[in-house]
């Protein structure tokens, strides 16, 4: 057994976990991956909810109560989903105290059908906050391009969020500005900037994925050759990116104002691809001040055999932009590649929530009381 989760933390890594459940939480279980496994932080999605719910393990006596309050799909959803996120946050509240709010969050998302609805998408992070009611709470916020203003219009509240769903460079650094034009609406209206944190979700396997499809499709020596490359090329200049933005000097007036940096969260970190190192985006996208939230098949293979060597990400700039060239030489548009991708990524996450409102609406007219 390495030691090589504690390392990445070392090397300036929050370790979060992209999993939650009912049975995660009661077991016991999640206290423990916080204590033994150096994991400061959850993140959620609607996938994951899916899963946990539909798999129903207890969730059985909340239905039940829902069911005789005859509420609607929608509302009972928010109920089991906010009581999760707030034990959760209950459970890592430890972790915020001591790390002065960097750490021990836990993040819940808008309903992903809102994701190209502006105004819908604030209300609905206004409401999460207020029914989950943890100050280590992230709002989740697709970075669509309605997303963008929603985001400026939430930290300007003084709400914590974790932008999510960026693929694309350009799009991370509209991310960016959209989190300091929040601070500078926070700050004018005179809230403790100091309060407010934010991480933007950078997915890194899907990218892998959507291109190695195109290289094989071209099925040269020189494509396969660059099978594996991209995701790691393109998380490693959004880190580029990240330095540049938070070394402005409109960052520096926010920053002695009190704000926080919105750090790098590197999502989608486990490896669909059996031919790569299963290790592969925890190892390679090393550096500080950055998140890896992992699946638990990629915590226990990083613990059991993750290489963690210090910093991968300095000094890496110009190999990944010639990465990202060469695949552009080859006939493969990035642009296009990060539009399929934000598409897709929006259409999965409303079709996990179609099929959670599927499931619980067929939990709740099982367990519905006879009447009489």
């Amino acid at each position: 057994m390495t030691d090589a989760l504690k390392r990445l933390s070392e090397e300036g890594v929050a370790i979060w976990l992209d999993d939650l459940s009912r049975k995660r939480i009661t077991s016991g279980n999640l206290a423990e991956l916080i204590d033994q496994q150096h994991v400061v932080g959850v993140t959620t999605n609607p996938t994951i909810f899916q899963k946990a719910i539909s798999g129903g393990d207890g969730y059985e006596q909340q239905v039940s109560d829902l069911a005789a309050r005859k509420v609607t799909v929608e509302e009972a959803i928010r109920m089991i989903t906010t009581a999760d996120v707030r034990d959760a946050a209950d459970i890592l509240r430890p972790v915020f105290d001591a790390t002065g709010g960097k750490d021990g969050r836990v993040s819940i998302e808008v309903d992903p059908r809102l994701a190209h609805n502006t105004k819908a998408t604030v209300a609905e992070a206004k409401q999460l906050a207020w029914l989950v009611d943890r100050p280590n709470t992230l709002i989740k916020i697709p970075a669509t391009e309605a997303g963008l203003p929603a985001i400026t219009e939430t930290i300007g509240l003084g709400i914590s969020v974790n932008v999510t769903l960026i693929f694309s460079l350009e799009r991370y650094r509209a991310v960016m500005d959209a989190y300091l034009s929040g601070l500078e609406k926070a700050k004018e209206r005179g809230l403790d900037l100091s309060l407010i944190r934010s991480v933007a979700s950078f997915f890194v396997s899907r990218v892998d994925t959507e291109i190695d499809k195109r290289l094989d499709g071209i099925g040269t020596d020189e494509a396969k050759a660059l099978r594996g490359k991209a995701a790691v090329a393109n998380a490693r200049l959004a880190y580029q990116a990240y330095e540049e933005v938070f070394s402005s000097s409109r960052w520096q007036a926010l920053e002695s104002a009190g704000a926080n940096k919105q750090r790098p969260l590197w999502a989608s970190t486990g490896v669909k691809d059996p031919a790569y190192p299963d290790t592969l985006y925890v190892t390679e996208l090393v550096a500080p001040n950055t998140v890896n939230t992992m699946p638990e098949a990629t915590l226990e293979a990083t613990e059991d055999h993750g290489e963690i060597s210090g910093d991968t990400i300095a000094g890496t700039y110009e190999q990944a932009r010639a990465d990202l060239d060469a695949l552009e030489k080859l006939g493969i548009s990035y642009d296009d590649v990060v539009q399929v991708l934000e598409d897709e990524g929006v259409e999965k996450f409303a079709a996990s929530w179609n099929d959670l409102l599927k499931s619980t609406q067929a939990e709740l007219e099982r367990l519905a009381p006879s009447e009489g």
